[in-house]
């Protein structure tokens, strides 16, 4: 190797200890210049098949590796209030709430406890527990149909489908297996008491409609534990993936609240060794009472939750009995039992009002709706206990909870290697005015593919869900990616004062052909 240093000048012995120093400095910024050659070269992980699937950055599962970019929470811009809790059947305890779609109808369960201010604590024949059914086409304007099914103080001019002990955590979901019944089209599980036990019990309801229901009897359909409690909403739903059933449900766990995962073929019986605890990986216990957890529908290959936290220690002067304040928080899942709680910050506060920092405040609904092309809608308990308690929206991007972002200054990222399906490339973004995203596509060992170097790629600027990707220095090929599926590619993503929530190649019949 040539260093460009003469004889002469190391003629001297001062002057060779200087030619000597500068070696040894030329060979170590040669070392830290073929420094990320080598790491380039090196034998890369097996490759990931996404296929055609939508990815999001609810974790680093993707990512290979980062450079002054992080993952970074987004929290819900709060909205209007949706309902307020002032019919004599509901009161000021609503609480487990539920919402979904069918077939462009939105629906809402939730808890009533007919103005009871002890919620599930204390119920009478005059205060009772309900359960309530509201409904929408836009998922901010909610009517409750008068069902005319049960009978309260005398009329059945109501909005409820069930009356009794198993309207405490009355938790329903649309049955999506194909092989299920028309009678079984909606199932749910409720907390409840088998005559001559205490301990609660997961209780199967089944209904062909979603608001007349029949009870799978007098029975647990999770085996009987010690530490099950059951007494929260525990969720269940037909998982497409694994083509079974899956519940999260409540446990403890010593003495904190904790959630297991369970699975069934038939909804009715769920074997003992499909069960197991939540793993939250390394880091603090909390108390976490609800976890509002379901696929992700745009990407159901990612599990999403929203736990209420429940810190009870923390208690305003008066509580008395009702101890504690609560938030929310953001967790996500690539199987359903390993959970990613990096965040450990509040998804959700309870903000200015002071009537939300008491407690059982906050809990977010089971359940996103999309209500815009562009927006996702969650809903969330507010003022509990009080005669103003109500239900109110947050509004959400489209995939919007968790994005990769750099500020100002720069950043980049890497992912993983991995083969897709489809030849166009979309992506979730936004910048600020000033900002931009680059784009590189790499071969699996990290090099640039020709013609897909980051130098050809002009920057994006703008605020976009659905942007297609087209390499512009290279009209030729336009947006069409289809020469490069199914082989092992890395892709880089260089942020300036930008987001980037999501990605996805699909099959696009316009596109432009290599």
């Amino acid at each position: 190797m040539k260093t460009g240093l003469s004889t002469r000048m190391l003629s001297s012995p001062a002057a060779a200890t200087r030619g000597r120093a500068s070696g040894v400095a030329l060979l170590f910024a040669t070392l830290a210049t073929l420094a990320p050659l080598a790491a380039a070269t090196a034998a890369p992980a097996p490759p990931v098949d996404i296929g055609s699937r939508l990815e999001l950055f609810v974790d680093d599962a993707l990512i290979d590796r980062m450079d002054g970019a992080r993952l970074k929470l987004h929290s819900p811009v709060r909205a209007e209030k949706v309902l307020v809790f002032d019919k004599p059947w509901e009161g000021p305890t609503c609480g487990f709430f539920t919402v979904l779609e069918d077939n462009g109808l939105f629906r809402l369960y939730y808890r009533g406890s007919a103005n009871n201010p002890l919620g599930n604590d204390r119920h009478t024949d005059q205060t009772p527990m309900t359960v309530c059914y509201a409904e929408s086409r836009d998922g901010v304007n909610w009517t409750r149909p008068n069902l005319g099914l049960v009978e309260f103080r005398g009329s059945k001019d109501n909005n409820i489908m069930w009356m009794g002990q198993e309207a405490l955590a009355f938790a329903p979901f649309l049955d999506t297996n194909p092989a299920t019944p028309p009678s079984e089209r909606y199932k749910a599980t409720a907390a409840g008491i088998i005559p001559g036990r205490k301990q609660y019990a997961l209780i199967g309801f089944t209904s062909p409609d979603g608001l007349r229901w029949t009870k799978l009897g007098d029975r647990s359909i999770i085996p009987d534990e010690t530490s099950n409690a059951f007494d929260s909403q525990n969720v269940s739903f037909w998982d497409q993936r694994r083509g079974s059933y899956v519940t999260f449900y409540r446990a403890q766990k010593g003495g904190t609240r904790w959630t297991k995962f369970a699975e069934s073929k038939d909804f009715a019986s769920w074997p003992a060794e499909s069960i197991a605890w939540f793993d939250y990986g390394d880091v603090p216990m909390e108390q976490l009472y609800t976890n509002a957890a379901r696929p992700y529908a745009r990407a159901p290959h990612l599990y999403v939750g929203f736990p209420n936290r429940y810190e009870p220690h923390r208690t305003l002067p008066g509580q008395g009995m009702n101890a504690g304040i609560n938030d929310a928080v953001f967790m996500s899942s690539r199987d359903g039992v390993h959970w990613d709680r990096r965040f450990l910050e509040a998804f959700l506060r309870p903000g200015r009002d002071p009537k939300n920092w008491t407690d059982r405040n906050n809990y977010i609904a089971a359940g996103l709706l999309q209500t815009a092309p562009d927006e996702l809608s969650l809903y969330f308990s507010q003022n509990y206990r009080q005669e103003t308690a109500h239900l109110r929206r947050g509004v959400l991007r489209l995939d919007g909870m968790v994005s990769v972002n750099a500020g100002y200054s720069g950043g980049e990222f890497v992912t993983k290697p991995f083969r897709y399906q489809g030849d166009t490339l979309v992506l979730n973004f936004e910048t600020s005015a000033a900002g931009s995203l680059r784009l590189e596509l790499q071969d699996e060992r990290g090099h640039p593919i020709p013609g897909y170097e980051l130098e050809t790629f002009p920057p994006l600027w703008g605020d976009r869900i659905d942007h297609v990707v087209a390499w512009t220095a290279n009209p030729r090929w336009g947006t069409s990616l289809q020469k490069l599926q199914g082989i092992p590619i890395r892709l880089r993503v260089v942020l300036r004062d930008a987001d980037l929530y999501s990605f996805q190649f699909r099959k696009s019949e316009s596109a432009t052909k290599p």
